[in-house]
């Protein structure tokens, strides 16, 4: 039977365990303990992935992220009536450690019930938060699951996300001419306005309710008094429609274009790199299907959309391995004001233990 007193300790108890993106060994040694301790078999990739095996054929992937985004050193969980939040100065963790917790607690209480399940094979990726570069640098070799759920939504469990866009980064690096701002600024060449007028050839935010576009980063210059010779900025655009994507990639490479003819003593380079693409599950698939169902019969109603984000399914998809997100019980996630809802945590342990046990 859950626990969800054990569920809410195993949470708080990994939350602590600082593991921000790049920074998840302490974290995979904590999962190497405590699956052991359930009978798997580890495996360390190349990358650090954790990979967890047991024997079995055709085994399910059960899967989420080991690191967190910033503010994540020192977190300090507080269980407030049926909510776990922080003390306000760091995230919670619960991306992702909400999903880690209710894949450890379903599997313990299979184990305590004597209960009989299907094989699983566990895959807790690194650097999920930096652009899926976990994902991409796993080694599927060592994957013998060809069907996945990955525990890395927001909201209750019952949100089931089917499809995810493409999404495409961009780096702009402008070099101009450096010169004193008030004896000859005449001498110059701004860095800085010549990216601020990139920018403005841009489009910002929302474009359809398949496609955004952000410039989220700049810096540049030296100091106040000079004009400054150097500018950066960093942007992304994302669709779940390839057309679209195209068009977006056309109009910055089209704004890079412009720039160097207009400035043409600068110097202007621009790096757009696909950082995951998209995929699309439909309705009737039978990993949707076998998701939808385990939630009917918990009497909780699916809840089927697309999300303008990336998962780790992104990457299990493009490798042939189709996979759903589910949502976890976290909330305003990457937030200091990020907390976990108890009752939905328990309920995301109940979907994971219904998932895996034999029908």
């Amino acid at each position: 039977m859950l626990d969800k007193d054990r569920l809410v300790t195993t949470f708080c108890d990994i939350v602590q365990i600082d593991s921000p993106s790049g920074e998840e060994e302490e974290m995979a040694q904590d999962l190497t303990r405590r699956l052991t301790n359930l009978g798997f078999t580890i495996a360390r990739d190349a990358h650090g992935n954790l990979l967890a095996s047991e024997e079995g054929s055709d085994p399910l992937m059960l899967s989420a992220h080991m690191d967190t985004v910033n503010p994540g050193h020192g977190i300090k969980p507080r269980v407030v009536g049926d909510e776990v939040h922080t003390d306000g100065t760091t995230i919670l963790g619960g991306d992702c450690k909400a999903g880690i917790a209710a894949i450890l607690e379903a599997l313990e209480s299979v184990r305590e019930d004597g209960l009989q399940r299907i094989p699983v094979q566990l895959v807790f990726t690194r650097g999920e938060e930096i652009g899926l570069v976990g994902a991409w640098n796993l080694d599927f070799s060592l994957v013998q699951a060809k069907q996945a759920v990955v525990f890395d939504g927001n909201g209750p469990v019952n949100t089931v996300i089917t499809a995810s866009p493409t999404y495409v980064g961009f780096d702009v690096h402008v070099t101009g001419r450096s010169a004193h701002a008030g004896v000859e600024p005449e001498k110059g060449l701004n860095a800085i306005r010549i990216a601020a007028d990139i920018i403005g050839r841009l489009p910002q935010g929302r474009m359809d309710d398949e496609t955004t576009i952000n410039v989220g980063l700049i810096s540049g210059g030296s100091v106040r008094n000079a004009v400054p010779e150097e500018a950066f900025f960093s942007g992304e655009f994302r669709s779940r429609n390839t057309e679209t994507l195209e068009l977006l990639r056309l109009q910055v490479e089209d704004a890079l274009s412009k720039a160097r003819s207009d400035y043409s003593e600068a110097k202007i380079v621009g790096d757009l790199t696909v950082q995951f693409h998209t995929y699309h599950l439909p309705n009737d698939h039978v990993m949707v299907q076998r998701a939808t169902g385990v939630l009917g019969d918990l009497g909780l109603h699916p809840d089927l959309k697309p999300t303008g984000g990336g998962t780790d399914a992104n990457v299990f998809n493009r490798h042939g391995i189709p996979a759903v997100v589910v949502g976890m019980s976290t909330n305003l996630m990457h937030t200091t004001r990020e907390y976990v809802d108890i009752p939905d945590l328990y309920d995301t342990a109940k979907f994971c233990q219904a998932l895996i046990l034999k029908r």
